[in-house]
């Protein structure tokens, strides 16, 4: 790696650290079952175990961000992250990106079957999942490990950028939170202690959210 691009990653480094530290101190601050659902920061060696299960480069800003946290524990947890998600524990980024991969591997094979040159981005090996939208993740957002970009996945093979990077993402949360005029644009309230982002589906649930900035 030449001196310029060590620099860009230290740089984004610092800026995904300095973003996560906001967002947490937010949540240690006024969402505490949110703050006691995050899991330790994972280790040099859990996520190089981690890089080499999946067979793809971490990018940095997520090498950053699950070095703080590595996911949430294993009781349901509400959606407290843009677009509705949850982060990941590293079972569940393994178990999407096989099973995507699997996918993959199945479409290519449907259109050498059939001869078909229609290009469809089912999902890319260079893709690694860090949000889930739902209790299966079914539908959630990666990193793009070549360009940084976020992507949208769904079940229903619907692919779009969500957000041009990591640092984007995390940063725009922490704004929406230490911003209340923010917060109420993103419908962003909480609820017994969770930070929920999105208004609860449930009608008991949406009795107890309060949405942040009044």
């Amino acid at each position: 790696m030449d001196g310029h691009a060590a620099r860009e990653q230290n740089i984004e480094w610092r800026q995904i650290d300095d973003a996560w530290q906001r967002i947490e101190s937010w949540l240690e601050r006024n969402a505490p079952a949110t703050f006691a659902s995050l899991l330790p920061g994972a280790s040099e060696a859990e996520l190089d175990e981690l890089q080499e299960s999946l067979g793809v480069r971490l990018p940095v800003g997520l090498r950053a961000l699950w070095s703080r946290r590595a996911g949430v524990g294993p009781d349901s947890t509400p959606w407290f992250m843009p677009e509705e998600c949850v982060l990941m524990s590293f079972s569940g980024v393994r178990r999407v990106y096989q099973r995507q991969m699997f996918l993959r591997q199945q479409d290519l094979e449907d259109q050498r079957r059939t001869g078909s040159t229609e290009e469809i981005t089912v999902w890319r090996p260079s893709w690694v999942p860090f949000a889930a939208m739902d209790a299966d993740a079914l539908t959630g957002l990666c990193v793009d490990a070549e360009t940084g970009r976020i992507w949208y996945w769904c079940e229903y093979a619907e692919r779009r950028v969500q957000f041009e990077s990591l640092t984007d993402y995390l940063e725009e949360m922490a704004d929406v939170l230490e911003i209340p005029e923010l917060a109420k644009e993103a419908r962003v309230g909480l609820m017994n202690g969770f930070l929920v982002w999105g208004v609860p589906l449930d009608e008991a649930e949406r009795a107890a959210w309060e949405p942040l900035g009044g």
